[in-house]
């Protein structure tokens, strides 16, 4: 694949303080390349979090090099690295984190207040983002009247509504039934479609098999199978 890849590790690991220190994730080397579908997998305690946290610009690694875009984010100041995070990323995680009194388009629309989205423009991306989702038809509804994977879809759209560059998906069929499950994994498949690069950690086998190409980790060492490249 040619053109900057969306993530590009270079020997990063994440340690936590102790005698001696903890190593929550070895050193890992690992590119992603724009349009990509990419499964993480791996068993409690394996450090999928600690990746979740460092590809998220949620934490920093005590070792190695992490480009965003190809930006170095060592070399950002915190404060810098929290507005990469808000244009370049957009996160679905397991709980659906919507406000109940608000409506699906303005808890999708309450995503780009941060990012000083025009007001004028937001209900519209709001819209097409729920739209995206095959939700154009419930932007009145509010959370309490929407299956869990109405809710999941909404999330989703409120993570797609700033255009970001990652997908960053945590568990993001957990809290659902196999149906509505189905449901977000067919809207992933086709976000991909679509020209989105997603990265879905998950302990799910079934789920990790939708994504193009997959990726295991255990005791905080990242693994492709043969033939592959990290």
């Amino acid at each position: 694949m040619t053109g900057t890849p969306v993530i590009r590790l270079s020997g990063v690991g994440r340690s936590f303080p102790g005698q001696p220190p903890v190593p929550a994730l070895r050193p890992t080397d690992l590119t992603v390349h724009r349009g990509e579908y990419l499964s993480v997998t791996g068993p409690s305690g394996s450090g999928k979090s600690t990746l979740l946290h460092l590809l998220g610009l949620l934490d920093t690694p005590t070792r190695g090099r992490y480009e965003l875009d190809g930006i170095d984010t060592g070399a950002l100041r915190d404060r810098d690295r929290s507005a990469l995070r808000g244009r370049r990323i957009g996160f679905v995680f397991q709980s659906f984190h919507l406000l109940p009194h608000r409506t699906a388009e303005e808890n999708v629309v309450l995503a780009q207040v941060y990012h000083r989205v025009p007001r004028a423009e937001r209900a519209g991306a709001a819209r097409e983002a729920l739209r995206t989702v095959g939700l154009g038809h419930r932007l009145d509804a509010l959370p309490a009247t929407m299956s869990g994977g109405e809710r999941q879809r909404v999330a989703i759209a409120r993570a797609l509504v700033n255009r970001p560059s990652l997908l960053l998906c945590d568990e993001p069929t957990g809290n659902l039934d196999s149906a509505n499950a189905e449901a977000v994994l067919a809207r992933f498949d086709e976000l991909h479609g679509l020209g989105y690069t997603l990265v879905v950690i998950t302990h799910d086998p079934a789920v990790a098999a939708r994504a193009g190409r997959r990726v295991a980790i255990r005791d905080g060492v990242l693994s492709e199978p043969a033939g592959a490249v990290l």
